[in-house]
Formats: structure tokens, sequence, C-alpha cells
């Protein structure tokens, strides 16, 4: 399942309103490049006039006079090209970082469902490859676009103003260019769009491969997903061939719009002369109107290409805020801290349940162990408990209140879930820990890194909790990382945990070590740990056994031990293990 792409209508309707928040700063560009092309029409007329004055006789000083007034026009517009250049610039910075930011914003709330079944590549497509095409055109394009579409019609109205009739020579190129265009256009986006989805499942073929790189080893994978490689890759060589194809017609059409004008002018230019309908000066000016629009009608047109790949990008990119949400909060509050699953249910895919009718009542202040084998479906029950998902079938709540119906920040206050995989993100230590409690204060954060056995290797930091850390920074290691992750649910500080393997990555002296140090933390909260390390079960208060999507046993670990059934097997068969 792809993430949906926005239509036509929605981008520029949004593009619209995007720049009207930036409407005082766009005027302020438009009139700082309105001067400096005004500044540089002067010099074409300005030769014009100079070719008139000396066919009729002109003096040495006249001469000097027009070289110093064509000196202060290429200074004037020098001055007003570069500041307006900066402005522009400005601009398209304050733009991409507010679209940045929306997007943000929207990807770190899409629901966790519809991400996995959209899969890995389509959207690291759309946080990679379309975003860089959205800030080229952003920064560079929107600034150019406005400068060229001024200096375009000033210069046209310049052309008129010093001779109308040899004027109408320069709108001989305007059929061939909005014919060209029109041709492009209703054929560019679609073509892009495909582009931009071909790319996707490079990068999605590509970074599970490489991430997965083991499994792929381990199993023979090796020719399937070079096969897959190549598929993906000749769908983007069919579609950069096809706008490629597009790009060329469309600069054909371009060359031939902006050279004809020309042209036409030494003829029709020659004839007005000769008919004394215009003087010699005033075609000259024509001409050089001509000659020095070509430049910004082709750097136009360029620009016009890269928006449409621009377009087809930020069609992706809005895409994502029209994802439904999974859930609506209904602003009711829990009674109490009670978790109870009734009837819960579970399907990736339509008509595939990997969870069955699963009941479940969480004691306040216990801790249950979920264990089974591979593909029980112990993960997925951990998401159902957590609210990460919301149910396919039955529901799961807290006071009474589904999990689902509660705003995400009153979900993470009653239950995290704390999972095997570990994130760092690029800031200081400090930044990180803050990003379960902002207003965490030092003290608070040394509490939460001694609770998870960190505190000693962070002082042990040059700048401790203020040193970098994440991409381009310090390292952390696995085992760091995931204490890390720890450390941000003590502050977070719910009253219900799930943990996921959480210890995982840790040697079994180190975790078992942890998990004694948390279970001081975590007294007087409801742990649900899902661990394949079976000590963790022998400390639990209770231990659910999963199968095939079903918990086929419940109760204490001496009771199950006890009963010789599926936990019996599992316990010996890890004893001796």
């Amino acid at each position: 399942m792809l993430l949906p792409v926005a239509d036509n209508a929605t981008v520029w309707r949004y593009s619209r309103l995007l720049l009207a928040n930036y409407r005082a700063p766009l005027v302020g560009v438009v009139v700082l490049q309105a001067a400096a092309a005004l500044a540089s029409l002067a010099v074409p007329w300005m030769l014009g006039s100079l070719v008139d004055a000396v066919a009729v006789g002109t003096t040495a000083a006249h001469i000097s006079n027009v070289g110093v007034w064509l000196t202060v026009a290429i200074l004037v517009q020098t001055v007003f090209a570069g500041v307006g250049q900066r402005q522009a610039m400005v601009l398209g910075e304050g733009i991409f970082a507010r679209l940045r930011e929306e997007f943000l914003d929207t990807i770190t709330h899409l629901p966790l469902s519809t991400v996995e079944r959209a899969g890995t590549g389509d959207l690291l497509g759309r946080t990679t490859n379309d975003v860089d095409r959205v800030q080229w055109v952003v920064r560079f394009g929107v600034p150019r676009v406005l400068v060229t579409s001024v200096t375009i019609l000033l210069t046209m109205v310049a052309a008129l103003v010093a001779s109308p009739l040899a004027g109408v020579g320069l709108l001989t190129g305007v059929p061939l260019l909005v014919v060209s265009a029109k041709w492009y256009l209703k054929r560019a986006t679609p073509a892009y769009l495909e582009s931009s989805k071909a790319y996707a499942a490079i990068n999605g073929v590509m970074t599970e491969s490489v991430e997965h790189a083991a499994t792929v080893d381990e199993l023979s994978l090796g020719r399937r997903r070079r096969a897959r490689m190549t598929e993906a890759l000749q769908a983007s060589w069919h579609w950069e061939d096809r706008t490629l194809y597009l790009r060329a017609i469309l600069f054909v059409g371009m060359v031939l719009g902006y050279a004809f004008p020309t042209a036409v002018l030494v003829v029709w230019g020659a004839w007005l002369v000769n008919s004394g309908l215009a003087t010699v000066g005033a075609v000259s000016a024509v001409a050089l109107y001509s000659i020095q629009v070509r430049g910004s009608i082709g750097e136009f047109l360029f620009w016009i290409d890269e928006i449409q790949v621009a377009t087809a990008s930020l069609a992706r990119i809005l895409g994502v805020k029209l994802v439904e949400p999974d859930r609506m909060p209904t602003g009711e509050v829990p009674a109490d801290q009670e978790i109870v699953a009734r009837a819960v249910e579970y399907a990736y895919r339509s008509g595939h349940n990997v969870l069955h009718e699963v009941s479940l009542d969480l004691v306040p202040g216990e801790r249950l162990a979920i264990v089974g084998p591979s593909g029980a479906g112990k993960s997925t029950l951990g998401r159902m408990l957590a609210g990460i998902h919301p149910p396919t079938g039955g529901a799961v709540t807290v006071g009474d209140v589904r999990l689902v119906d509660l705003a995400e920040e009153q979900l993470r206050s009653e239950v995290a879930l704390v999972t095997q995989e570990h994130h760092v993100f690029l800031g200081s230590i400090a930044d990180n820990l803050r990003l379960a409690k902002a207003d965490a204060d030092e003290p608070e954060m040394r509490h939460a890194l001694a609770s998870v056995d960190a505190l000693v290797w962070v002082d042990a930091l040059e700048r401790g909790m203020e040193t970098e850390v994440g991409s381009g920074a310090l390292t952390l290691t696995p085992a760091q990382a995931q204490q890390v992750a720890l450390a941000r649910l003590v502050l977070l500080n719910p009253h219900t945990l799930v943990l996921d393997e959480a210890t995982s990555l840790l040697d079994p002296s180190a975790a078992r070590h942890l998990e004694r140090s948390l279970n001081a933390v975590l007294s007087g909260r409801t742990v649900v740990a899902i661990a394949h390390r079976l000590h963790t079960a022998h400390d639990a208060d209770r231990v659910a056994v999963m199968d095939d999507g079903r918990i086929v046993e419940i109760g204490p670990h001496d009771e199950l031990v006890e009963r010789g059934g599926e936990y019996a097997a599992l316990w010996h068969s890890w004893q001796q293990d």
C-alpha cells in the first residue's frame, strides 16, 4: 500500500496559502528585482538613442555623457539585483523552513499501522528525494522565477515603448512558447509522479536489503533481492527516459520561441526603417531587448521544468497529510489505572488475523511476562496494550476508556512502550532525554540515567550530559542507546509499561543487572514484559504464554512449571540452553 498523493488542486491551493503568509517579503523582492530590471533596460534604450544621435550628428561630450549614464545604470542594476537576490534567498529559506516543519509534524503523527503497511521505501522517498527536490526549487527556483518573470515583463514593455511597431516583433515567439509549455505541462506532472514513485521503490529495496543483509545471506535471498533491485532500476530508467523526452521537446520549442523573434526583427526592422516608421536607433534598442530577454526566457523555462519536478514531489509530501487518523480523542478521562483487553483481534492484512479474541486483565502494580515462540503474536499484543494500534476487533481500555479514544499525550501518561529498537537523535544526551519530558531538570535526568545504569559512562564523557550524540557526533553503542531509551521511559513516568524485549541488546549479565535496577524504579507500576530470556518470567507475578495469536496459559511461574504444559516445556528447554 502506497501513501496518498495530493491532487493538483490541493497542491496549488496549499502553495497559494503558503506564499500568502509571506506577502510582504514577496512584494519586497519583486520591487527590488523590478528596480534592477529597469536599470538594465536603460542600457539598450540609451544605446538606441546614441545610434540615432550619431546618425544625425552629435558631439564627443554627448557620447561621454551617455557612457557615464550607462555606467551608472549598470552599477544601479548590480546593487539592486544583488540585494534583491539576497532577499529572495532569505524568502526561499523561510518558506522551506515552514514547509519542513509542517511535514515533520505530519509524519511524526502518522498512524504506525499505516506506515508499516506502506513499507520503508515510500515514506523514505518522500522524506529524502522529494524533500530535496522541493528544497532546491523553494530556495533557488522561487526567487529566480520572480526575477525572470519581472525581467521578461518589463523588457516587453520597454520594447513596445521604444518602438511599438518594432516591439510587436518580439511577440512572434510567444505562440511557440505557449504551445510548447502547454504540451509539456499536460504530461510532465504525471510522469514526474511516476518517477518519484520509482525512486521510492529503489530506496525501499536498497534499505531493506542492507538493513537485513544477515537474513538475506542466511536464507540465500541474494538473487531474489538483486532481481527486485533490477526491476526497480528498470522502472526508474523508463520514467527518466520519459521525462527526458518531455524536456527535449520543451527545450526545442523554447529555443525556437526566443530565437525566432530576433530573426524577425532583422527583416521587420529593416522594412520599418526603410518605410520611415521607425528609426535605426529604436530598432536597434528593440533588437538588443530581444537578445537581452533570451537569457531570462531560457532561465524561466528551465525553472518551469524544475517546478514540475517539485510539484510532483510536493504532491507526494502533501499526500501524507491525507492519511486518515486511526484514533479520535473523545476527551473521556479514565476512572482508574486498570488496563483490560477484551476479545482483541488484530490483522495486518484483512482476513489474516495474528491475534484471535485475546482477553486479559492487568492487575495494577503487577509484573506480567508474556512469552512464547517467535511469531506467536507477543509483540502485536504488546502494541495493543500500549495503544499503538487500534484493534481490528474487540477493545483495550484503561479505566473503562478505550486507549484509542485518548489524546496522544494523555495516552503516554497512562501507558508507554519500549521496544528492542532504539533511536538516538542528533543533539546532546540531555536533548535526547528531554524528548520524554521537555522541562526535565538535571537532577531528574541524572536520576533517570542512574536508574538504568547509564550515569557512570555518561559522567565519564568529556561534557557529560551535554555531549553531542547521533549522526556526525559521538556514536553510542547499541547497549548505551538502549539505556538512553529506557531512561526516557523513567522520565515519562507512566503507570503502565510495556517492555518488548527492551534489554535484548545487552549481554545477559548486564541485562539481568539492569532489570534489577529497573525493578526499584518500576515499583508500584504495572509492567508487561515481552521477553525471550525466561529469567524475566521467573521474576514476574504472572506469566502469559502465547501461541498462534492466543493466550494458551496464564498464571504464576511455579504453578505453570508444575502444570507441565507449554510454559514448563519452554522453561526446561531454556534452562538446558
